[in-house]
């Protein structure tokens, strides 16, 4: 396979070097490093050490790896960020779940292994959090959307849809590969202190990515949208009835708000089936994109075989 190393940076001047120096010790010599208009002197060590740089035309990290998978045409890429946080040894165990046939999206898990500092105690709390969210609202056992060293096959990255332009990046990739019937699984990695100061807002990011983790519903399972109201309006039925059936028993009667009753927990029953009915229109529309995406890629293979 032939595989790209991708680093979206912004001012890691510190660090880039011995990034690039780390890949390139452990064979990987397609490396490309996309930049957001650094004012240090981050393009000219990348350059210096071999990788090819190109400028990004919009600005957030986000931004730049949309731009940078439009670009590649690699079998698999390795997006990793510029800061030194990761290991450039670890990255076949991130590519080996894809030589394997295992995923099509590999992410590695920084919580395996932290240096100490390499987290501050709000960003650990809050990446905490944030990953329980993700567990809760997707029903998917991933416990570090956020980390950015990650591998992902050209059938993912040529097929995903992104339109977050910061942070909130990794997250829709995430769900993004989700949504499109790829597989994902996680694998520990090292996470290491980073040089220089971080470019990220625990709270405005935090929050910036909750939201992300939330209105993203609706591209992998807008069933749950419909599931949260049912619930809801059978609750709001529930209630209202048993307040009707305990007067009742003290002979007095509530003939509207019988109806009343009747009304929401039959619309609760109804929006329950219509998110059941999506949810399975949803699943087998991703299964046929993805089969597919298959037979296109036997159909380029046997083009391929006829020309030789």
């Amino acid at each position: 396979m032939s595989i790209c190393i991708l680093i979206p940076t912004l001012n890691e001047e510190e660090s880039i070097g011995k990034v690039i120096d780390g890949f390139i010790k452990e064979g990987f010599s397609n490396i490309l490093v996309i930049d957001g208009n650094s004012t240090d002197k981050t393009r000219e060590i990348a350059k210096s050490k071999g990788a090819k740089v190109i400028i990004q035309s919009g600005k957030g990290k986000g931004q730049a790896v949309k731009e940078a998978f439009s670009i590649i045409n690699d079998d698999v890429i390795v997006l990793v960020d510029g800061d030194g946080t990761y290991l450039p040894e670890e990255a076949k165990k991130l590519i080996e779940p894809i030589e394997k046939g295992i995923a099509e999206h590999v992410i590695g898990n920084r919580f395996a292994k932290f240096e100490k500092g390499a987290f501050t105690r709000l960003n650990l709390i809050g990446n905490k959090l944030l990953n329980l969210f993700f567990r809760l609202s997707y029903g998917i056992e991933l416990h570090d959307i956020l980390s950015g060293y990650r591998a992902l096959k050209k059938e993912v990255y040529k097929s995903v849809e992104l339109r977050k332009t910061g942070f909130e990046v990794e997250t829709e990739l995430t769900v993004e590969t989700l949504a499109k019937g790829f597989r994902v699984v996680e694998v520990p990695i090292t996470y290491k202190k980073r040089k220089g100061e971080t470019k990220l807002n625990p709270i405005k990011d935090g929050f910036r990515i909750a939201s992300t983790i939330y209105s993203l519903i609706k591209r992998y399972s807008p069933a749950r949208y419909f599931y949260f109201i049912g619930v809801l309006l059978i609750i709001a039925g529930l209630f209202v009835g048993s307040y009707v059936i305990v007067d009742w028993f003290k002979r007095v009667t509530h003939s509207l708000l019988a109806v009343l009753t009747t009304l929401l927990i039959i619309s609760g029953l109804q929006i329950l089936i219509f998110g059941m009915i999506s949810e399975f229109v949803i699943k087998g529309n991703a299964e046929m994109r993805k089969e597919i995406s298959l037979l296109r890629k036997e159909l380029e293979e046997l083009k391929k075989l006829k020309r030789f």
